[in-house]
């Protein structure tokens, strides 16, 4: 059996053998609805909405297409939830980039990466062992690799998300802390100050301090709402923040000066942060400079002299 031969049949027997599996797994007896959701209706009360209009709509472009698989990507992606570590830790990344869908949404976004990973994968291998460039052993082994590729990128982007997030929390940390420690020398509460801030600024940071207060207004001690913005955003500036202002709170000192403070350490913290780029991006400047611009310069010094060593010869 030659290559081509070969690959066509590892392809077709994917194939069948996909097609069967499934056609298995979707049978009514494998999927007979559990006792919850058999009691379910009657336990839920009257609904003046029909089930049929829950959700946010298609979270994808592709509509029909999407309603139609959602069932199967769900499912696949509850299988993959149950042997993948760190359901906590997922949470918690979530929490940090600023999104409120749960870990089995992410799960069902990063199954749908590796689907398409898994299909490139699967074209690029099959188009390299059809025309004999690669084995089939490699092959399978780009399937693979898109498969796993398509599961780090989703993770990547995420990371991405959440880094974006950070820097522009705490671009936005010193004037929203000297905005808060204004009205609190002008006779506020923290909870006022608080109010206020949310009440006539924008941004990621006023997004998370609205969240603290509608906390505290919902009947969250303002100390505990605030040490749950400390554990979402797992920022250290912030998270001295709140220290600092649940100190200020239990202890009666005067707010605003550990505000002005917090203000301070952050864009003392930022000048550093902007030295240390640029110490970097002076290092990265060295390398054009001394393998580009440096043997140039060698050349046209050197160069006219051995024109004229040579005419002199």
């Amino acid at each position: 059996m030659t290559a081509e031969q070969l690959g066509w049949a590892v392809l077709l027997g994917a194939g069948v053998g996909l097609g069967l599996w499934l056609a298995v797994v979707r049978l009514p007896v494998l999927r007979a609805p559990t006792f919850a959701d058999r009691i379910a209706p009657q336990l839920r009360g009257a609904a003046t909405r029909s089930r049929l209009l829950d959700g946010a709509g298609p979270a994808t472009p592709f509509g029909s297409v999407e309603r139609i698989f959602r069932p199967v990507v769900v499912d696949v992606a509850r299988w993959f939830s149950r042997f993948t570590i760190g359901s906590a830790a997922t949470a918690r990344r979530l929490q940090q980039a600023g999104r409120d869908e749960s870990v089995l949404d992410y799960r069902v976004q990063q199954t749908v990466w590796c689907g398409l990973g898994l299909l490139a994968g699967t074209a690029t291998g099959a188009a390299g062992v059809l025309t004999g460039r690669v084995s089939t052993v490699a092959g399978l082994l780009l399937v693979l690799a898109g498969a796993i590729g398509g599961f780090v990128l989703r993770d990547a982007l995420l990371g991405a998300q959440i880094r974006r997030r950070e820097a522009r929390m705490l671009a936005e940390f010193p004037s929203l802390a000297e905005l808060m420690a204004l009205a609190v020398s002008a006779g506020e509460s923290a909870g006022g100050a608080l109010e206020r801030v949310v009440r006539t600024s924008h941004g990621e940071l006023a997004g998370e301090f609205a969240r603290v207060l509608a906390q505290n207004r919902a009947g969250t001690p303002l100390r505990a709402a605030l040490g749950d913005l400390s554990h979402r955003t797992q920022l250290a500036p912030l998270s001295r923040f709140v220290d600092g202002l649940n100190i200020a709170i239990e202890r009666g000192t005067p707010l605003a000066d550990v505000l002005h403070a917090q203000a301070a350490d952050v864009r003392d913290m930022t000048k550093r942060q902007l030295m240390e780029a640029a110490g970097r991006k002076e290092i990265g400047m060295m390398v054009p400079l001394v393998f580009g611009v440096l043997p140039l310069t060698v050349v046209f010094a050197v160069f006219p002299g051995i024109a004229l060593l040579n005419l002199g010869w």
